[in-house]
Formats: structure tokens, C-alpha cells, sequence
């Protein structure tokens, strides 16, 4: 018989030990952050040698379907961005819906200092890039230095351990969340062309169905799964980047469990106390048991059940694999000043820090805002600067908002700026004393 796990009753099979180590790398913080950072190093690696052709030509490969006369036909590229992507929006609709029902932005006193810093965030980088390439075409890459990319924020905060105070941990993420939400806004306002008013009804309609199948009881992820397809084809056919799908049906996800725990623990007793008095068996037992099932099930809310199961996909292959066919960029030293390089490199290394600080002191000289606990002035100018590191997010709306050269440059400039702020945040981070509690 297998051994089992300490303090638990379930057979532990070999498959586990092996897996074991796998799973524990997975729920350490700065892990996402490190296969990322090496997905984008291998893009840049690939794109900077021999093979550099052969590797940016494969994700222009075409991928179609078809079902009668109707055709998706794109490129793997394409399919990374709008498809896998989608998962990746969901995830972070589930994680606006948890901070507005059960995290810090559902109380507003709380919720005031990293919204009015994230709004800081967001509004000094994208002046100061407009002001560098007013009347140009590429001012239209005024969304890229809005973004923080979460993930490499977590890891460098797990990584320097005890000299970040809780309360910086939580205004960060709390930031980054806001900056989330604005950077939707940026995607569906600002990047949004050609629209059809059919598809999108089609999708707003799928919603609806959403609505109404949350509210008529339906707990099947499958069914769910497949309407959400369909609104996730009916934005990305309307001209309203199809990301947004995801967002809202992570915004529609609910947020409260279906069945208590004191529930679920009065049905565990009456269906074992049954299970050993009668011995059931056939058919009566197996209904038994399937309602301590479905009732163990339902203690987990819907938001928390998903965003368990998808945050390890996200983070271990959609983040990586998106950083991977979209970081590789052929360097040129000229591209360092290269004016959109210049731009968003500005936005991002003295915009973010600057727009956080800013705007935050300003919150807190109007009384309206105080900083957290044990968060002092030089401890949010190092989360600030670790906030200008927009990689993910940036690089998807340089890819919504560029073209050809101009691209090319704006990823230079997210790639050198993300890396300065990196440093910059660190180093000031790390001179924090240590905390002893």
C-alpha cells in the first residue's frame, strides 16, 4: 500500500514524488517571474543570431480553421496574442473581481492611496511619452509605459524577503491591479478599430447568456467554457481586441462559495454516519457520496476554484510562451535613441516612479490618503520604480499600437527601461533594514 502524505489520510503514489518538487517550484513567488525573464532572454538570444530569420519567421506561420464558409486564418503569432492571451486576460478579471469584492479595493478608505498612485502611474508616463512624440504617428504608442507587469514585481519582492513591509506588498498589488484595469480601458477605448456592430452583439449577447445561466443555478465549467468561447469570438470578430472577453467573464465569475462550510460539514456527518450504520452500496452509495462531492466542491467559490487551477498555466506557459514570440528583436545600438525608444523608456523609468510618488504624496498631503504601516517614503519610491517594470503588458500594447520599425523600437525601449527599473527598484529596496517581525 502507498505511504500516505503527513497528516493526511489520502495514499500518496509514487508519480508524486516525482511530481513533488515540480509542484513546490511552482507555488514559489519569484518563480513565475524567472521563467519569464529567461523565455525573454531566449527570444533575444534566437533573434540576435544565426537563426534570427528562421526563428521570427516561425511565428508567422498561418494557422486556419474552418467550419463551412467561415475562416480564421492567422498567424501563430496572432493566435498566442488574442487566443492565449484571452486566459491570461480571464485570470486577471478574476483577480480585479477578488480585490473588488474581497480584497483591499473594496474598502475605498483603503482602496484611495493605491488608486490615486496607480492613476499617478498611468497618466504622468503616458504625458510624458505624447509630449515626446507629439505629431508623430507613433504617439499612438501612448498606452505602453502605462503598464506594470505584476509577475516580475512578485518575484523581486519575494526575493528580497523581510525588508519589504507587508503593507508595500499589498499597495503594490493593489497598484498593479488598478494599473490592470486602466490598461483594459487603454485596450478597448484607445485600441479598438473597424467595428462590428453584429459581432459584438453576438458577444454581448453570450454574456447575457452567461448572466443568465449564473442566475437560473448552472455550475458546469463546461458549459461555461463554451459560451465563453463564443463571446470570446464574437469581440474578437467585432474589432474589439478580444482580450476583453476574458476580462469580462472574469468579472462575471462568482465570488462567493454556493454552500457554507458548516453545510458541508453537517451533510459529511449525516452521509458517513449513514455510510457505517447501513453500508450502503450500488447506486444509494454512490449518490452519497457524490453529494459530499459536489458539497466539497462548492465550498471553493467559482473565482477561487478557476483562478487556482489557471494561475499556474499562466504563469508557467502563456506569460513565458507570449514573451517568447514577442520579445525576440533584432538589437541595434541605434535603436537606444532611436525617439520612440526615448519615449518609452522616459515613461517608464522616470514617468511611473514620479506619477506613483507624486500623486501619492499629494493624496496624503490633502489628508485623503496615509501611507500603510511601516511604509515610509524611500520604501514606496523603490516600489515605484519596480512599478516601471511594464514588460507583459507593455509589449501587448506596443503590439496593439506599433508597426515595423517603430515597433521594433518600443520594444527596445520596454526591454532596457524594465531592466533599469529592476535595478533601480531593487537596489533601493534592498538598502531597507531588515525587519525583525
Amino acid at each position: 500500500m502507498a505511504n500516505s502524505p503527513p497528516g493526511s489520510g489520502l495514499p500518496r503514489e509514487p508519480i508524486q514524488r516525482l511530481v513533488g518538487p515540480f509542484e513546490r517550484f511552482l507555488h514559489v513567488e519569484s518563480a513565475g517571474g524567472v521563467v519569464l525573464l529567461i523565455a525573454a532572454v531566449v527570444a533575444l538570444v534566437l533573434a540576435n543570431s544565426p537563426g534570427s530569420e528562421a526563428f521570427l519567421g516561425f511565428w508567422k506561420m498561418r494557422v486556419a480553421f474552418a467550419i463551412g464558409g467561415f475562416e480564421m486564418d492567422h498567424s501563430l503569432k496572432h493566435w498566442i496574442n488574442d487566443g492565449l492571451m484571452g486566459i491570461f486576460f480571464f485570470v486577471i478579471g478574476l483577480e480585479v473581481k477578488r480585490e473588488l469584492v474581497l480584497g483591499e479595493l473594496r474598502d475605498l478608505r483603503r482602496a484611495v492611496l493605491p488608486l490615486v498612485a496607480a492613476v499617478g502611474g498611468m497618466v504622468v508616463p503616458a504625458g510624458i511619452y505624447l509630449a515626446l512624440q507629439a505629431g508623430e504617428p507613433s504617439a499612438r504608442g501612448w498606452g505602453i509605459p502605462m503598464a506594470t507587469d505584476i509577475a516580475f514585481v512578485v518575484g523581486i519582492l519575494a526575493l528580497l524577503g523581510s525588508r519589504i513591509p507587508m503593507g508595500l506588498r499589498v499597495m503594490l498589488l493593489s497598484l498593479a491591479i488598478a494599473d490592470d484595469i486602466g490598461a483594459i480601458l487603454v485596450i478597448a477605448i484607445g485600441y479598438t478599430d473597424g467595428l462590428s456592430l453584429s459581432w459584438l452583439a453576438a458577444g454581448v449577447g453570450g454574456m447575457g447568456l452567461v448572466m443568465l445561466l449564473a442566475y437560473l443555478g448552472v455550475r458546469s465549467i463546461g458549459v461555461y467554457m463554451l459560451v465563453g468561447g463564443f463571446v470570446w469570438l464574437g469581440f474578437h470578430e467585432s474589432g474589439v481586441h478580444a482580450t476583453i472577453a476574458g476580462v469580462l467573464l472574469g468579472l462575471a465569475t462568482p465570488a462567493h462559495s454556493w454552500i457554507g462550510e458548516g453545510t458541508l460539514a453537517e451533510l459529511s456527518e449525516k452521509t458517513f454516519a449513514v455510510l457505517r450504520g447501513e453500508g450502503l452500496e450500488g447506486g444509494a452509495r454512490h449518490h452519497a457520496l457524490r453529494q459530499v462531492e459536489t458539497a466539497a466542491r462548492e465550498t471553493i467559490s467559482p473565482l477561487e476554484r478557476l483562478e487556482a487551477a489557471l494561475h499556474p498555466w499562466v504563469a508557467f506557459l502563456i506569460m513565458p510562451l507570449f514573451a517568447f514570440a514577442n520579445a525576440g528583436v533584432v538589437l541595434d545600438l541605434a535603436d537606444l535613441a532611436d525617439p520612440v525608444a526615448v519615449a518609452v523608456a522616459a515613461g517608464l523609468v522616470v514617468g511611473k516612479p514620479l506619477g506613483i510618488v507624486g500623486f501619492s504624496a499629494l493624496a496624503v498631503a490633502l489628508g485623503i490618503a496615509r501611507l500603510p504601516e511601516g511604509v515610509g517614503w524611500g520604501a514606496l519610491t523603490g516600489g515605484a520604480f519596480l512599478a516601471g517594470i511594464g514588460f507583459t503588458m507593455a509589449l501587448f500594447i506596443a503590439d496593439l499600437a506599433l508597426y515595423a520599425d517603430d515597433l521594433d523600437a518600443a520594444k527596445v525601449g520596454i526591454l532596457g527601461a524594465s531592466l533599469v527599473c529592476g535595478v533601480l527598484g531593487t537596489f533601493v529596496l534592498s538598502r531597507l533594514p531588515a525587519r525583525t517581525s
